[in-house]
């Protein structure tokens, strides 16, 4: 019985991209198609054929709510994941992944019922946000200035993605295959087969990809990207302090790119160093007492000196955004559809945005007898996201682009624009709202 291999195509149009999308060669049995895995318990081979609704890969912080939105509306859904995230327990040090979860997402973590179990874990509440080049030329937002109790909350993400988890089981519509990996992906009459590690095979109507900016769904679909390096690298320190608990984030812009602190709970801060990526790396290998006095020679001195090293981490910065987010029975969202340069802490936000959107539309086609799973319905989750994800990306470019230099009459001219904008005026408010997706 012979074997042939196919080249997965959606259409005949090809991406012209700056980032060209990888092919992915499926491997295909004409007579057999079920997948088959061998297990090696017991030496035989197994075939697992089941039907879902929906099959999410990635289990993380959008993956995981993503499942849980749909599960909510009635929908067979399978998650699949190949980590399982560690159990909390308060004596864990803290992680340097953190995010500056919005408003906005606090509201959909509390639909999907797992924001209080959050704040039950490490959390601190942010509300105000300052930032500056020049000393005396300050622009600061705060909460009050939109009769708001606080702006949002600084959460490891680890625990965003436990608090998520933790309501998996309150769903028997919700599969969970953790640890599974894909094998294939391949269409099929139902929508599309995949074909996981371990032996199981799903025949889904949707496969939704949250599976990171590397995305395997996105490169078998053959959705192109476009982007780029901005050739700087971030590091993230997260210090014990003298200090109480503080609830204010700050960021100094330099030619050299920005310092910022983010608060963490009790007695604990989030230090955010932008630079190029050779002196990142030089930074990483810093033992920790060098790597504190680096940080007091080139931090603002509103940080208090008084600081110990934690931990540390780093990672390159980079922009990416899909070409498209859907096609017939798939869709992609998060980082997989687009990764943004992490200057104002939108990423997961937006991520979470295009969570909204996807249960929005699905809902909406669920309630007019629409096949929610073909790309004239999914077009419209498009139509939603792609506008508002492209204008974030833009403008934080620009924001980026415009400190990155130290042209004085560019430096004199984005200062002066900087103090005018400390004036809270109903723009400013406008402008706030929309960063934390009020609006």
């Amino acid at each position: 019985m012979s074997a042939c291999k196919q080249v997965f195509q959606e259409g005949r149009q090809q991406h012209l991209l700056m980032i060209e999308a990888k092919t992915v060669t499926i491997e295909h049995n004409s007579v057999a198609k079920a997948a088959e895995k061998r297990d090696s318990r017991k030496g035989i081979v197994t075939e697992q054929h089941e039907t879902k609704d929906i099959v999410i890969i990635g289990g993380g912080m959008v993956g995981a709510a993503t499942a849980l939105g749909l599960a909510k509306l009635g929908l067979e859904v399978a998650l699949v994941e190949a980590f399982e995230p560690e159990a909390f327990d308060a004596s864990q040090p803290l992680d340097v992944r953190v995010s500056a979860i919005s408003a906005a997402s606090e509201a959909l973590l509390e639909r999907l019922g797992a924001f209080d179990t959050l704040l039950g874990m490490r959390h601190v509440a942010y509300r105000g946000l300052e930032t500056w080049e020049m000393e005396g030329c300050i622009t600061r937002f705060h909460a009050s200035q939109i009769k708001a109790e606080r702006l949002g909350h600084i959460v490891e993400n680890r625990l965003v993605q436990l608090a998520l988890w933790q309501e998996f089981d309150n769903y028997p519509n919700l599969t969970l295959c953790c640890p599974a990996r894909v094998g294939r992906m391949v269409r099929s009459s139902v929508g599309i087969e995949v074909s996981l590690d371990d032996g199981r095979v799903f025949d889904t109507r949707l496969l939704v990809g949250a599976d990171g900016a590397n995305s395997r769904v996105r490169q078998w679909a053959g959705i192109g990207i476009s982007g780029w390096d901005y050739s700087q690298s971030c590091m993230l320190i997260n210090i014990a302090t003298e200090c109480d608990e503080q609830d204010v984030t700050w960021q100094q812009f330099t030619p050299q790119g920005p310092r910022s602190l983010l608060p963490l709970p009790g007695k604990n801060a989030s230090l955010v160093w932008y630079d190029d990526a050779k002196q990142i790396r030089s930074l990483m290998q810093l033992s920790d007492s060098q790597l504190k006095q680096a940080i007091i020679n080139h931090f603002p001195d509103r940080l208090d000196p008084h600081f110990e090293v934690l931990a540390k981490g780093s990672f390159p910065l980079t922009r990416r955004h899909a070409q498209q987010y859907y096609r017939d029975n798939l869709v992609i969202l998060g980082d997989a559809a687009h990764t943004i340069n992490p200057l104002a802490g939108q990423g997961v936000n937006l991520g979470f945005k295009d969570v909204e959107a996807l249960i929005a539309t699905i809902t909406q086609a669920l309630e007019k007898g629409e096949d929610w799973s073909k790309a004239t319905v999914l077009e419209g989750f498009q139509k939603q996201r792609w506008f508002d994800n492209q204008l974030m990306m833009t403008g934080m470019d620009l924001f980026y682009a415009g400190f990155s230099n130290d042209l004085l009459p560019l430096k004199l001219l984005r200062n002066a624009g900087l103090k005018l904008a400390d004036i809270n005026t109903p723009v400013k408010q406008q402008v706030l709202k929309y960063a934390l997706g009020l609006r």
